[in-house]
């Protein structure tokens, strides 16, 4: 099989690599193992120093590694620069971190000396989505490599350079062969590589079947796993918001990464006191939002990713409209060389309709009105997704309550939901389980051992 890079702004084919033999996957598996046997030996200032040059290299090169991204899923580029900017951080974090979050922890008991330890478990494997490339490799990369683990990596077919790019920055900063392995494989080879003895953990950020699918292999094998999957974000907006901020940042929460992320605003939900003001705010906003090649800085939307996904948006958009939902924006691919769909805004949107239920991965955003908060909370949790939320009002006491009583892996009170190195992030129903990043995260992927020792 071909793994193809294929520019979504061009349609044009970047470069084509043939896909890893059996023979090839098992042998970098058993080289992988290798390396963890003396990897795990390794100190903590020996991993922090490794680990920060991986962040210098990626501060260095980011405009390089920006446009690898850009060229391969069509992110605009000052985004994709932020990005290799966000990796480096998430670097750093747990190369200054690490140690002192996996510290043996002393606990009294009726012993003499009783503790817990925490100890790497081996290769850890990866299967990561093309919508961020380098950030979504990254944040599972540094702090199960800064714990002594050593990872396999199964990006997504499409973006293989990015792929390629990430094993070559670790080899540069000096990090042991097949520290970090990235597999030229496809989707039907995951299996093989979870079942794999040598392999015991994987982590997964995709679509829910794929998420379930590495749920049920590494369930049968008895093999711990992460799984971030989709979301429809709510972002809800009561009567005493900022409206016009909250319209503002709402365009850019529904939009970022060409509307192709999982914790994007996705569910416009406010009340019917503010409808008419932040419907004219936001279709204003979202109106003006400069379209095209995503290698111009100007650039705020880029292409979807491909073609197949530009297709079952609009299969999404199109039924949902026939379903009674209303047309205020967009509606369509834009005409023209490229995977490009028009900044789409669908309202009257209820319960039935494909998009009150689906996820939808592009730049439409989907109103619905409710009439007071409780309706709101009611709507926002009245989804099988629950992997972020936004909540917009000025009474921050009322807002704590509210986001106690929201269904999801966070909550931000008047900002939009994004990802910290230093919060945890995951989310809960079909959303996914377990937490990437902070403490929580690195602790995923370890043992975590009890010592008692007797008087």
């Amino acid at each position: 099989m071909r793994i193809e890079s294929k520019n979504p702004a061009t349609n044009r084919t970047i470069e084509v690599f043939a896909e890893y033999s059996e023979e090839q996957v098992d042998g970098l598996i058993q080289q992988t193992h290798e390396t963890f046997l003396e990897w795990k030996n390794t100190t903590f200032p020996e991993r922090s120093e490794l680990m920060l040059k991986v962040a210098e290299i990626l501060r260095e090169n980011k405009q390089e590694y920006a446009r690898i991204m850009t060229l391969e899923m069509g992110k605009p580029i000052t985004q994709a620069i932020a990005e290799v900017e966000k990796c480096a951080w998430v670097c750093q974090y747990y190369a200054e971190n690490a140690e002192s979050i996996l510290k043996n922890e002393i606990i009294q008991t009726d012993a003499s000396e009783s503790y817990v330890e925490f100890d790497p478990i081996g290769i850890v494997f990866a299967v990561m989505p093309w919508n961020f490339p380098f950030w979504q490799v990254f944040r599972f990369a540094a702090p199960a490599l800064m714990a002594g683990n050593v990872a396999l990596l199964k990006h997504a077919s499409n973006v293989p350079l990015s792929a390629l790019a990430i094993e070559e920055i670790f080899q540069l900063a000096g990090f042991p062969q097949n520290t970090f392995t990235t597999l030229l494989i496809s989707s039907r080879e995951v299996q093989r590589v979870i079942e794999n003895p040598l392999v015991k953990a994987s982590t997964i950020t995709g679509s829910e079947p794929a998420g379930s699918k590495v749920a049920e292999i590494s369930g049968k094998n008895i093999k711990t796993s992460v799984l971030e999957l989709g979301g429809s974000d709510p972002f809800i907006i009561l009567e005493d918001a900022d409206i016009e901020k909250a319209a503002k940042i709402g365009v850019f929460a529904r939009i970022i990464n060409n509307g192709q992320s999982c914790i994007a605003a996705k569910r416009f939900i406010y009340v019917e006191k503010i409808a008419e003001q932040f419907e004219k705010l936001f279709i204003e906003n979202m109106s003006k939002l400069k379209i095209g090649d995503p290698m111009n800085e100007e650039t705020e939307l880029g292409p979807i990713a491909r073609e197949d996904l530009l297709m079952e948006l609009d299969m999404q958009v199109q039924t949902s409209i026939k379903q009674g939902a209303t047309l205020l924006l967009g509606g369509s691919r834009i005409e023209g060389i490229g995977a490009f769909y028009q900044p789409t805004i669908l309202s009257n949107v209820k319960k039935g309709m494909l998009a009150y239920s689906e996820e939808l991965f592009g730049p439409v955003a989907i109103f619905i009105k409710v009439k007071d908060e409780e309706e709101a909370i009611q709507v926002a949790n009245d989804s099988e997704f629950g992997l972020g939320a936004s909540l917009w009002t000025s009474d921050l006491e009322k807002a704590k309550l509210i986001a106690k009583r929201i269904e999801s892996g966070s909550v931000f009170i008047n900002g939009m939901v994004k990802s910290d190195p230093r919060l945890p992030f995951g989310g809960i129903k079909k959303s996914g389980f377990g937490r990437e990043l902070s403490h929580y995260g690195i602790k995923e992927f370890v043992n975590i051992k009890t010592i008692w020792i007797a008087n």
